[in-house]
């Protein structure tokens, strides 16, 4: 153990000689006498290693002393005797002498020159008062405690000799010399703190030290001889204020291709993106086409004016909310803008009025939510009437123009819409082209990426669904620490184009071990150098889990919860969670260093890389364009293994628009005591009781009490991940209940349903909607989209019932602290906390799900004005344009640079 007693020395006075002796043995103790700092050896050759360390010192003292006196090392300055005025030196400077190892000839070269400098000094001296003089002094003794760490040594002396040159002033300036030594200190680098006595040096890079509290509560996992060898900042993993915002330190992309690999990639994405190019460019043509009959022109002749665009500008239809990426028509009188689509269903009398979604959930009060009696009609909040859609007549005119709306739908109702462009005339169109012809040319230079690989290894595969006559009940599960990422890439590929899920293990193992602990973060925020910032990071609004609603609370109460828990008065768990903090377009901002950390442990990067994803669509936007908040985005939510049935720590049952990677990044046991358990239960036959009050089926009461039996089957569902496939002999899965299995190791319960089954779950959704709560534990009344709504969480029961109904059960598998999580675009999914997690997830933009993002997109736009999830956040069509511009760019600076 490498442990120090911090006086007045600093780290920097250690010869190397010291150090070196430091590194050969770690067992060693770092005691602080009162006369010297001195290590003890656990061996019994005391004297041997001080005659040694005394010899060594004296001759790295004599060497620097020579060396800034300008004496070489044959010269030696006489030795002189000790005077009467020497003799009177305080204790105090006595000592310091000695903690030096100084001879009479390093003595005497010193007072010598101090001598002389008190010599100089005189005159000026004698013309200041006292008080003048003792300041004079001291910025002296200032200046020469301040010099580098070479001479440091050299400079303590010179100070103390400076101190006892005037017998008048030595008892004054000795305090103040005091009171320079004190401040001298050394500093332990994460709580920056100089009062600690025991502190642990780094023998590799000798500056850096940490006190043993700081050890102990910022890193539990390091002992205190792990620090001494490497410490924190070393290992790249320190979580002090100023490091946890400092960016640039680790590096996040681990790819280094080659170039004949990266225009491989360049080429399948231009191939993959290129048919939903042609479908923008035949858009784009057909309505330019319209506007030469409205005009009256050749298709060559129209004449389309530009609209004025700053990069930092989104411009979104007003009717569907979609993202106008170039051709629009507007009005010139009140600028309502009219996308493509919209013409298009508007002259084909299609254009779906978009009604505003009614909020019909009421809070009823606190008891009722826990099953009892809600509060009375009069207490309830009234709820206003049905907003209802005016019924204006709108159509396009006979030659395919369009007027402005009525005011009613927003527009002026006076103009007739106008064609604008923002990109510049005829890109598009020149773009696709361009696309085609590099294509060609890559053809006849390089391979196509191979996605003709041989079979994936058995042991990469595990059960996660137990579906009868299907081949996709196994997910590709490799682990990151076993596999090269270039050769399993084409196994990726082949699972994904699929559109089937994908687990990455043990993805932090090769991060540098920055703490996720979530108390770690919140002190880096609350530190932030932005004063506005850390005021508001001191509370934050969580989703109460059991009301779907906010509420206020301090950032430290939360996080005590983290780890500790909540209850109720009732003893209910009170289940809170924080979506997207700190928010995500400030993230990388506020928590650089766990932003960098989180990026360089995503796996398969060429698909997942915010920054520089080779096969990332989202990652090829121009610098200065304002691009998607694809995050990266993090949630932190208390957990429990059992099922509440009610406020469970749920993502409930949604679709993303685009790819998403989730790693589990930090877990922590939320336990509940006998009490709370016993209380549990009893809440939950309240909870049944008012369910069938309020004629909810009966089958979910009578379906609720068969735990053992929804455990079972469960467990067959979600396999044994340690258990791979043996393709001839089947695969046999221990049929464990649920709750053995995840005390062991699952953070997290996925449920990732397939693409085709959506209609069947939407179906399911449906007709059983009532049996579902939602906001305030309200029953859910109104179903825009089953899906969209995001207000359906499929219990065990539930999914029970769903595959003995509709015959479809989704892929369940429990993920695992460094678990990564691949998701595509398209399928829907849940997600129940099992513990307390920190999970953070970044989207990216795939060019086999292309498709699928432009389906979502078509979707999203036909929801009400105030839905959720209405606003095209995803942009597609712009990501398209710009992805294929920047591998063309990509491919052609490759090719140029490549041999013939």
């Amino acid at each position: 153990m490498a442990t120090m007693i911090s006086e007045s020395e600093k780290i920097d006075c250690y010869s190397d000689h010291k150090m070196q002796r430091i590194r050969e043995n770690l067992d060693v103790s770092w005691l602080a006498t009162k006369r010297r700092v001195s290590r003890v050896p656990q061996n019994e050759n005391l004297n041997q290693v001080s005659q040694e360390k005394q010899k060594n010192n004296v001759l790295c003292k004599k060497r620097r002393m020579n060396q800034e006196y300008g004496l070489s090392e044959s010269k030696k300055a006489s030795r002189k005797p000790r005077t009467v005025e020497n003799k009177k030196r305080s204790f105090k400077d006595e000592d310091s002498e000695d903690e030096l190892d100084l001879d009479a000839e390093e003595m005497a070269l010193i007072r010598i020159r101090e001598h002389g400098r008190s010599r100089r000094l005189g005159c000026a001296m004698n013309k200041r008062s006292p008080k003048k003089e003792s300041k004079k002094t001291a910025s002296v003794n200032n200046y020469c405690s301040s010099s580098s760490s070479s001479t440091c040594s050299s400079s303590s002396i010179t100070s103390n000799s400076g101190l006892r040159s005037d017998g008048n002033t030595c008892g004054r300036r000795n305090i103040r010399n005091v009171k320079a030594r004190e401040s001298e200190r050394i500093k332990c680098h994460q709580c920056m703190k100089n009062d600690r006595k025991v502190v642990v040096p780094c023998t590799k890079c000798i500056s850096k030290v940490y006190c043993v509290q700081c050890i102990k509560q910022w890193y539990p996992e390091m002992s205190e001889t792990d620090v001494a060898e490497l410490c924190p900042f070393c290992r790249r993993n320190c979580n002090c204020s100023v490091c946890l915002h400092t960016s640039g330190l680790i590096k996040t992309s681990k790819k280094n291709m080659a170039d004949c690999k990266k225009v491989a990639h360049l080429h399948y994405l231009m191939e993959s993106v290129l048919p939903f190019l042609s479908q923008i460019c035949e858009e784009q043509t057909q309505e330019t086409q319209i506007e030469a009959i409205i005009q009256g022109v050749h298709n060559s002749k129209v004449n389309i004016s530009g609209t004025l665009c700053g990069n930092d500008e989104r411009v979104y239809c007003n009717h569907c909310a979609t993202s106008i990426i170039d051709l629009h028509r507007s009005c010139p009188n009140c600028s309502y803008e009219l996308c493509l689509t919209c013409c298009q269903e508007l002259r084909e009398r299609k254009l779906l009025g978009r009604t505003e979604m009614k909020f019909r959930y009421i809070n009823r009060g606190y008891s009722y939510m826990h099953g009892g009696d809600p509060l009375p009609e009069s207490c309830l909040p009234q709820t206003p009437d049905d907003y209802v859609e005016p019924s204006v007549r709108w159509n396009a005119n006979d030659d395919g123009s369009i007027s402005c709306p009525p005011a009613e739908m927003g527009g002026c109702g006076e103009f007739v819409l106008e064609l604008k462009h923002i990109l510049p005339d005829g890109w598009i169109s020149c773009l696709e082209k361009e696309t085609i012809n590099s294509m060609q040319i890559l053809n006849t230079k390089l391979m196509n990426l191979n996605r003709n690989s041989t079979e994936t290894g058995t042991k990469m595969l595990h059960k996660a669904a137990s579906r009868e006559g299907s081949d996709d009940n196994f997910l590709y599960c490799p682990d990151l620490t076993n596999i090269q990422e270039e050769e399993e890439l084409s196994h990726f590929q082949k699972h994904w184009v699929k559109g089937e899920p994908i687990i990455v293990r043990n993805v932090l193992e090769k991060a540098t071990g920055l703490s996720w602990e979530p108390m770690v973060m919140w002190r880096a925020l609350c530190k932030n150098v932005d004063s506005a910032i850390s005021s508001k990071m001191s509370e934050v609004k969580a989703i109460d889990c059991l009301a779907s609603c906010e509420v206020e609370i301090s950032t430290r109460e939360f996080f005590q919860g983290y780890t500790e828990g909540r209850r109720y008065d009732n003893f209910w768990p009170e289940i809170l969670k924080l979506k997207d903090w700190p928010p995500s377009d400030k993230f990388e901002d506020l928590l650089p260093r766990h932003c960098d950390e989180f990026i360089s442990a995503l796996p398969f990067q060429e698909y997942s890389d915010p920054r520089a994803g080779f096969l990332n669509l989202a990652a090829k936007f121009p610098s200065g364009v304002l691009k998607p908040d694809l995050g990266p985005k993090t949630y932190i939510a208390y957990g429990v293994v059992e099922e509440l049935g009610r406020g469970d720590s749920v993502t409930k049952l949604h679709c993303d628009m685009s790819d998403a990677v989730n790693i589990l990044m930090h877990t922590a046991d939320m336990v509940l005591t006998e009490e709370q358990c016993s209380a549990v239960e009893r809440l939950k036959m309240e909870h049944r009781k008012q369910d069938l009050k309020e004629h909810l089926t009966q089958e979910l009461g009578e379906g609720s009490s068969n735990n053992n039996k929804e455990n079972t089957d469960i467990s067959e569902i979600k396999g044994d991940f340690g258990i791979s496939r043996d393709e001839n002999e089947g695969t046999t899965f221990p049929h464990l209940p649920l709750d053995s299995i995840v005390e062991e190791s699952g953070g997290a319960l996925w449920d990732i349903f397939r693409r085709e089954d959506v209609p069947k779950l939407e179906a399911y959704l449906k007709k059983h909607s009532k049996e579902f709560r939602h906001t305030f534990c309200s029953p859910v009344e109104q179903v825009i989209h089953p899906i969209h709504d995001q207000c359906f969480y499929l219990t065990s029961d539930h999914k029970r019932k769903l595959k003995e109904e509709f015959g479809i059960e989704p892929w369940t598998f429990e993920q695992r602290l460094g678990e990564a999580v691949f998701i595509p675009a398209g399928c829907p999914h849940q997600v129940r906390n099992l513990k307390s997690c920190t999970k953070v997830a970044v989207d990216f933009v795939s060019p086999e799900n292309v498709q699928e993002c432009l389906r979502l997109t078509k979707e999203f736009r036909l929801l009400p004005k105030n839905h959720r999830a209405r606003e095209d956040k995803l942009e597609i069509k712009k990501i398209i344009l710009y992805a294929v511009e920047q591998a063309i760019q990509d491919a052609k600076s490759l090719l140029a640079a490549a041999p013939n």
